[in-house]
């Protein structure tokens, strides 16, 4: 089941970052006394009581502005609310209720959804009564903290998941079928290839990027077999957001992905692999998901002998991290090479899910460290004890060692490399951990 989504929003400066970065554990929004800052929704799982959801730090909403950047900030805030399943409305306690507060108020009414009042920066006793005149947003009863001291944290996350409890409670019926993402940039051809696969125009086709606002969930059966195909509205640069319609969502790429068992990244045969598609790529990597890399278009390309090879250079180049993926070229428009997708699907499915077992692994791992003794430092030579493949999906290695200090990042790379080389682990990627173990 998808995790809920809870969305923090406000006017700029009241400290929405601040929070964000308290309850995901990590500073990861750019905090700074500055309006403005956080201009992109920036996500992160926040975990409660065992409870864990989606966060989403959203920069300020300013409601009378025509200045470009606030415009986007405020269409990606509007986006972020339409998506969540609780907003959090966050205003300044030591400013007090403000008009442009009323307007975010207002703008939030119009979506109907749950939202919680959070009246930050009150941390101290003289400033508890300043909570009060927040009842006159009509949202409901402000709950006064201090994000930055963490004051009132606790309760306040107590009831995040009180009005996020019933998603959890919700039972789903068991769906085995495999679940694609479809992934890209705009026009770069997501939902013709669907159609393509689906033998009818079922998902908006047009030559105008960001056609697809939404992610859609197509099923389909293909050769015997049924999967789940889920396109997602293309991603776009953010200086080219400016209209209302142009539906950009980062948030939608990466939930498609977290619901997936496989990704496919599409690239534009025409223009090779830009800094977006190394964005949308890093989403499932990080993730752990399995990764097709199918280059569309092929069939608008002039070629000769060697621009297949040239084009998978540079897109090995380009994709550094991720050069366990298999590459396919292929035309959505004609057809080409469809068959060969589905087909590729299937392993690299199959290679997550592969097991192996702990007396191969280290008879393997005593293989590598002869071809390449362990590195040393100040006279300690490092020493592998014990490994074990502890998970699948994505297959997960677990190496004891006697310091894991000594483990030079170098030599990691170099036994993650000879794993996926020994035991064929082409398609997906594999997670390595060091842990200390006394001999």
């Amino acid at each position: 089941m998808s995790k809920p989504i809870v969305a923090v929003v406000g006017r700029p400066n009241v400290g929405k970052s601040t929070l964000f970065n308290k309850l995901v554990g990590e500073r990861i929004a750019i905090v700074e006394d500055t309006p403005g800052v956080t201009r992109d929704r920036i996500i992160a799982d926040a975990e409660w009581q065992n409870h864990h959801f989606t966060l989403i730090d959203t920069g300020g909403i300013e409601p009378h502005t025509k200045d470009d950047i606030f415009l986007q900030m405020r269409l990606q805030a509007e986006i972020a609310i339409d998506m969540a399943d609780l907003i959090i409305l966050m205003v300044d306690g030591r400013e007090g209720m403000t008009a442009s507060d009323l307007e975010v108020a207002t703008m939030i009414r119009k979506h109907e959804k749950n939202v919680l009042l959070a009246v930050n920066k009150i941390d101290s006793l003289n400033l508890e009564n300043n909570a009060f005149e927040f009842y006159n947003l009509g949202i409901g009863e402000p709950i006064a903290i201090s994000a930055e001291q963490g004051l009132g944290l606790g309760d306040f996350l107590d009831e995040i998941i009180n009005r996020i409890s019933r998603y959890y409670n919700d039972e789903e019926e068991i769906d085995d079928r495999l679940r694609i993402a479809v992934v890209g940039k705009p026009n770069v051809g997501k939902s013709t290839l669907i159609n393509k696969v689906l033998g009818q125009d079922r998902l908006i086709v047009s030559d105008i990027p960001g056609t697809t606002r939404d992610a859609v969930d197509t099923s389909v059966r293909y050769d015997g077999q049924d999967y789940v195909l889920i396109d997602t509205a293309g991603l776009r640069r953010k200086k080219k957001i400016y209209e209302d319609i142009e539906r950009y969502s980062i948030v939608r790429a990466i939930a498609a992905v977290e619901r997936s068992q496989v990704v496919l990244m599409l690239i534009d045969a025409s223009q090779g692999v830009t800094e977006q598609d190394a964005k949308i790529a890093g989403i499932a990597h990080n993730r752990g998901i399995p990764s097709v890399v199918i280059v569309n278009k092929w069939d608008t390309v002039e070629k000769d002998n060697k621009t297949m090879k040239k084009m998978e250079g540079d897109i090995r180049d380009a994709l550094s991290f991720m050069d366990y993926a298999p590459i396919i070229f292929i035309s959505a428009k004609t057809g080409q090479r469809l068959g060969k997708i589905f087909e590729t699907i299937e392993f690299v499915k199959a290679q997550s899910a592969k097991r192996i077992t702990t007396g191969k692994i280290n008879e393997a791992m005593a293989e590598f460290t002869l071809m390449k003794q362990p590195p040393s430092k100040h006279g300690r030579r490092l020493k592998l004890f014990y490994a074990s493949q502890v998970a699948i999906n994505p297959p997960t290695f677990i190496v004891f060692v006697n310091d894991p200090t000594l483990m030079h990042f170098s030599y990691q790379r170099y036994l993650e490399n000879k794993l996926r080389e020994t035991f064929d682990f082409f398609g997906t990627p594999i997670r390595f951990y060091v842990r200390e173990r006394t001999e």
